[in-house]
């Protein structure tokens, strides 16, 4: 029996967990980030355009196959950040009001400059858009792997996130 088969750039296990895919991702993603830092950093660029290589290069990089994601608080923290290391490098620093010194910006700064939805809610919605594609596509005519349920003895431990659980909380 196969523990873990890569598909399409996807890791998928038979434990149903995605450390390994959120890793793989991740360093996917930090390799796209390294390769644009200097565009990030530019002082010739505006924030909207360093923005716009941020949705258009990083990001579908760390969330290709996000929706059968069921994200724990670990893996959630690594996603935020991950997003503010990147937007910590498009905003920069800025000047203190009261020392008058160069900062770093906090992450709620981050946040109100940075108008698009949390990381965590983008998958949230992508995970639901699927589910509700799946839906309507009718149990007949889907491929039997998205259905496909694991046949072995359950661990006496607390049971994993599964992606129904996902989605019953996003609901």
């Amino acid at each position: 029996m196969v523990g873990e088969v890569k598909y399409l750039g996807t890791t998928s296990t038979t434990q149903n967990s995605i450390q390994e895919e959120m890793k793989s991702r991740l360093m996917s993603g930090n390799a796209c980030y390294y390769s644009v830092q200097n565009l990030l950093s530019s002082s010739l660029l505006s924030k909207n355009i360093k923005i716009k290589i941020h949705r258009s290069k990083t990001l579908p990089i760390v969330l290709y196959g996000c929706e059968n994601w069921s994200l724990n608080l670990r893996e959630k923290h690594r996603l935020r950040v991950f997003k503010n290391r990147v937007l910590k490098k498009i905003f920069g620093s800025k000047t203190d009001e009261v020392t008058g010194e160069w900062r770093k910006l906090h992450n709620e700064e981050l946040n109100d400059l940075y108008f698009s939805l949390n990381i965590i809610r983008v998958i949230k919605w992508r995970r639901m858009r699927w589910a509700v594609h799946v839906e309507s596509m009718g149990r007949a005519e889907v491929h039997t792997g998205f259905w496909w349920g694991i046949l072995r003895k359950e661990p006496l431990e607390r049971p994993r996130i599964r992606w129904e659980d996902n989605n019953k909380m996003d609901i």
